[in-house]
């Protein structure tokens, strides 16, 4: 295949981009980002608290970028953020029911943009797509 346009790595790319924007979008009025809702989706996800540097490497990111994103989160309510009383410079953070709330608005939004972005699909094939997209997520590491 000689041209990139075609191949799949680039049309997820561009795709992806163009709904990452999109989400964004929707999510401002919350002030937050796509990446806090990452942070707050990998915390509903568990159940128990999460220390930061847990999170970064679920996350598969950098612990600074957790705590820039939880340092936001905690100033809108919508995590909690504890010293380890076993050892004091690890931190965990829970998810507020603030923050429940708006993780399930961000939920919402998404919900709209895929239904956007389907339109166009039957029912099966929107169950096709999610099944295929969440096996090449965990193919490369990502929750499915």
């Amino acid at each position: 295949m000689n041209d990139v346009k075609q191949t799949i790595a680039f049309r997820l790319g561009t795709l992806g981009a163009v709904m990452q924007d999109r989400f964004a979008s929707k999510i401002e009025f919350y002030d937050l980002k796509p990446k806090h809702v990452g942070l707050m989706a990998a915390l509903k996800g568990g159940t128990a608290a999460a220390s930061q540097q847990d999170l970064a490497a679920r996350l598969g990111v950098a612990p600074s970028l957790v705590v820039a994103l939880a340092d936001h989160l905690e100033r809108l309510g919508a995590v909690e953020r504890v010293r380890d009383p076993g050892d004091r410079r690890r931190q965990t953070l829970t998810l507020t029911e603030h923050g429940v709330a708006l993780l399930a608005r961000c939920a919402a939004a998404a919900g709209e943009l895929d239904d956007e972005i389907t339109a166009s699909l039957a029912a099966s094939e929107r169950a096709a797509l999610r099944d295929t997209l969440g096996r090449l997520a965990a193919g490369v590491g990502l929750p499915s």
